[in-house]
């Protein structure tokens, strides 16, 4: 990621002037950074996941939200995730209508340019969302999906899915880690 201004912003300050930007820009701590577009393989794998999750949480009362949705982390930042799933009600942060607050499901396909961050500061930020119940990172290199689920307790619990093994998330909507990635590997990655 590279900051995508010379100088800070304040949150007010990036929200007026994202929402005239014609790119998507993630805010951390002050600072803008640009989103890069991701390789074929990163476009096919979020769209098949929107695909999968949208049909496995209809009829549970969730909605499935592509990339350009802005999340609000409760430390001030903003990410855009590759999905996200909403269950209910959709809250938006106060004064806006397109900051949500209240994703149930978020996915991150894997990129060398953002894994460390989806794995770190991003990660962090996701688990102080009350709302979140699952986190699922999707490998751009390998059929590999890694699963964070919360439990009762507020503790989170990690599985590792490959070839074969299906996604359980909390709600009971389940996906096929082989229907996620047919054809994948036809596409050039980000490897």
């Amino acid at each position: 990621m590279s900051a995508a201004s010379p100088h800070r912003m304040t949150a007010v300050e990036y929200l007026a002037w994202e929402r005239e930007q014609r790119t998507k820009h993630e805010y951390h701590h002050g600072e803008v950074f640009a989103m890069a577009g991701g390789s074929p393989r990163h476009n096919l794998l979020s769209g098949e996941a929107i695909i999968q999750l949208g049909v496995a949480t209809r009829g549970l009362g969730c909605r499935m939200l592509t990339s350009d949705q802005r999340v609000a982390f409760v430390s001030g930042d903003y990410v855009y995730p590759d999905a996200a799933v909403v269950c209910g009600e959709p809250k938006m942060q106060p004064s806006t209508t397109d900051v949500l607050l209240n994703p149930r499901v978020v996915v991150e396909v894997l990129s060398k340019g953002t894994e460390a961050f989806d794995r770190g500061e991003k990660w962090e930020g996701y688990q102080r969302l009350a709302s979140l119940t699952d986190y699922v990172l999707v490998s751009q290199r390998a059929v590999r999906v890694e699963h964070y689920q919360r439990a009762t307790d507020g503790s989170w619990s990690y599985r590792t899915l490959a070839a074969g093994d299906v996604l359980t998330l909390s709600n009971g909507a389940t996906i096929a880690i082989d229907a996620l990635y047919q054809g994948a590997f036809e596409y050039p990655g980000d490897t």
